[in-house]
């Protein structure tokens, strides 16, 4: 709308300065800032009130059929889009009560039963493992201690 610049700007402040004094300068652009605010507010609110208006007289319908006419690809990549969007969660659009829908809770069910047995193998295999950890631990700390002549004695005296 006003193409103003930072030296217009500069030029105004100073043509202001002079003016008006140093003195009520900042009551002066205190102003200037609550009338630019209103007339701010005063145009969203003229700009919401015409497209209020442009949706109930169906524009929006009238520039959608337009685009579709006008650009055949776009509107083919839209609709591509959108069912790209619909497969991200295909189970949402499913009737539970149908076929399909009875063989999608199925294999989720079998799915997770999956998951919990591999889970309690990974747990059955890790405890495995931590035990012989530990087994073979306490041998090398039997075998240190014989080594060094900590060990007892065979008839389970000290020595």
């Amino acid at each position: 709308m006003f193409d103003i610049g930072f030296p217009e700007l500069l030029v105004i402040g100073i043509v202001a300065l002079i003016v008006v004094g140093p003195k009520d300068l900042p009551v002066l652009f205190k102003k200037a800032g609550q009338f630019v605010g209103k007339a701010r507010g005063m145009a969203r609110e003229f700009s919401r009130a015409m497209n209020d208006a442009a949706d109930q007289a169906g524009v929006k319908e009238a520039q959608q059929a337009f685009k579709t006419a006008t650009n055949p690809v776009g509107t083919a990549m839209d609709g591509v889009k959108d069912a790209a969007k619909s497969m991200t969660n295909p189970l949402s659009s499913i009737d539970p009560d149908s076929e399909t829908g009875k063989l999608s809770a199925e294999r989720e069910e079998a799915r997770k039963k999956i998951e919990a047995n591999a889970a309690r193998a990974s747990a059955d295999r890790l405890a495995r493992e931590a035990e012989a950890a530990s087994k073979r631990a306490k041998e090398l700390e039997a075998s240190m201690k014989r080594d060094t002549g900590d060990a007892p004695d065979a008839d389970g005296g000290d020595a």
